[in-house]
């Protein structure tokens, strides 16, 4: 599970008094165990036993409650415990526990997104948007905490601009644009974060083409997949008639011929409707 490896960093900001080591001890013990429960349940796959994957987590669980009853101001113990049972779907319970650990070390970043997760999927997302900016300044080199940030304001985008107050459009896109980018630029390799940023184009009221163009451009070389890059190239042509260059447009298509872009090729050729994203 993603998180068993980020909380082990929140572990190591805590001092190393006699019964705090104690209970970092219990606390990777648990979390141990409990990677291996669940390593085990992806590897059985649908021959999983759903009554012994409830009773393993259960029992994890109540060594959770056991360590923290033993530990009361011990927030790492809050933060693994909440992001267990935002993981098998208890939201209240984790975003209880997590406000715990919050109230205990206002400054740990992984507390604040995650807070900032459960609250946005609770149908909140102007009071989300504070708890993810509290992350990205606690650590600002974080792709994640950045892409969340953009994620929040493209999906929102209409709750923003009709109960945000100040949030006029073009402060929502420059924000939720440069989200994208900046998780790009913190983490180039990972072309999701890539992507993402492409698509943010499109979710601007008055889109930069030339810069989308290029980014499409920049984007396609490091592709290995000949799928992959001749998405990028339908990405391309559709900028490319936005901006009115139809011929340049129709010489890119020419080069998408793999059978499962066909349709989105179609839309593109399509005179009546702007396309959708490809």
């Amino acid at each position: 599970m993603r998180f068993v490896l980020t909380f082990l960093v929140v572990l190591a900001a805590f001092g190393h008094g006699e019964t705090v080591s104690l209970a970092e001890r219990r606390l990777r013990e648990i979390v141990a165990d409990q990677r291996t429960i669940f390593a085990d349940a992806r590897a059985a796959g649908d021959r999983v036993n759903e009554n012994e994957l409830y009773n393993a987590v259960q029992a994890i669980c109540r060594r959770y409650d056991a360590l923290i009853a033993d530990n009361p101001d011990f927030a790492p113990a809050f933060v693994a415990y909440g992001l267990l049972l935002g993981e098998v779907g208890m939201k209240k319970e984790a975003a209880g526990m997590l406000l715990r650990a919050n109230r205990i070390d206002p400054n740990l970043p992984i507390v604040k997104n995650q807070l900032g997760n459960l609250i946005a999927e609770a149908g909140k997302p102007l009071d989300a948007i504070n708890y993810y900016i509290a992350a990205i300044d606690l650590e600002p080199k974080e792709p994640l905490y950045h892409f969340q940030l953009g994620t929040l304001l493209a999906e929102a985008a209409d709750d923003f601009l009709t109960q945000g107050g100040e949030w006029t459009r073009a402060k929502l896109d420059s924000t939720m644009l440069n989200a994208f980018k900046t998780a790009h630029d913190l983490a180039p390799g990972d072309w999701r974060y890539a992507y993402r940023y492409g698509l943010a184009f499109y979710d601007v009221e008055a889109p930069k083409w030339d810069e989308a163009l290029a980014f499409w451009q920049r984007f396609e070389p490091r592709l290995d997949a000949p799928l992959q890059r001749q998405v990028c190239r339908l990405h391309q042509a559709k900028i490319l008639f936005s901006m009115g260059h139809r011929e340049e447009a129709l010489g890119i298509l020419d080069t998408v011929i793999d059978p499962a872009l066909q349709d989105e090729k179609a839309k593109l050729l399509a005179p009546e409707a702007p396309p959708a994203n490809p």
